[in-house]
């Protein structure tokens, strides 16, 4: 799954889309009759088709709701999952090549990370997220990230630093491949990394759920931040090594601040 959904990003840009107004949120107006019936014989208003990723492999079947859920985190970092789209389960495990089960298992995380929300007997809608929540996480996770890192700066030796060099890299190459999925999960690492060297597990876990929540697209589809952005971001972390190795605390702070609004 993960290898199917996350894959090649040249793979899913050149693969067919989908009719654009198969899947649409009740009351919305769009479509063909036609689009309409087969919806209400299918006992869904949501999108059945492949969508913008194109068909997708079956899913191996161990650990198939951890895959399924992986896989629609990335859909959802890809833009793939549009924001304000109600999305059924048999659809979706249709698409993955699953039964509607793990789906609704792995949605139904997702809800509780609060990135859909459940429409009863239809499905999960994505959430619709605006530049406010996105202001309000950064600025949460500059308050419970900045002092820690700057603790850090003043205690963790040059060396531990650079060993995290190869983390930072891999976001500035996902970032140049412009493979929103990708590079989600390789910013997530490294700032992982970042916050581990303090020790505490909590702090890791919590940091970790605000950035996802943070990497969510805004209403208006995943082109509000297109390739450039990536890859300034990016060098943030490179840059934020730097500062760390020379351990120049102003730099750290002001780069931490920066990048977080960036986020």
């Amino acid at each position: 799954m993960e290898q199917g959904a996350q894959g090649s990003c040249g793979a899913r840009t050149a693969a067919p889309r989908a009719a654009p107004d198969r899947a649409r949120t009740a009351g919305s107006g769009r479509g063909t009759a036609g689009d309409a019936a087969g919806d209400a014989a299918r006992g869904e208003h949501t999108h059945g088709e492949a969508g913008p990723a194109g068909p997708r492999p079956p899913v191996q079947r161990s650990s198939v709701r951890g895959q399924v859920l992986a896989a629609l985190r990335a859909a959802l970092v890809a833009g793939e999952l549009r924001p304000g789209e109600v999305y059924s389960a048999p659809a979706l495990g249709e698409r993955f090549g699953v039964s509607a089960t793990p789906v609704r298992e792995a949605m139904q995380q997702l809800a509780q990370e609060g990135a859909v929300e459940v429409v009863p007997n239809r499905g999960f809608r994505v959430v619709e997220r605006g530049a406010r929540e996105l202001a309000e996480l950064a600025e949460v996770r500059t308050l419970i990230e900045t002092p820690v890192v700057l603790r850090l700066a003043r205690t963790v030796p040059a060396e531990r630093w650079a060993g995290l060099r190869p983390l930072a890299e891999a976001t500035v190459r996902a970032a140049s491949a412009n493979c929103r999925a990708t590079y989600a999960e390789a910013d997530r690492a490294f700032h992982r990394a970042v916050l581990a060297l303090a020790g505490n597990e909590q702090l890791v876990r919590i940091a970790d759920d605000l950035h996802r929540r943070a990497q969510w697209p805004l209403v208006g589809g995943p082109a509000a931040r297109g390739r450039a952005a990536l890859i300034a971001d990016a060098h943030d972390h490179t840059a934020l090594l730097d500062a760390l190795i020379a351990g120049d605390q102003e730099a750290v702070r002001a780069l931490l601040e920066q990048h977080f609004r960036a986020d």
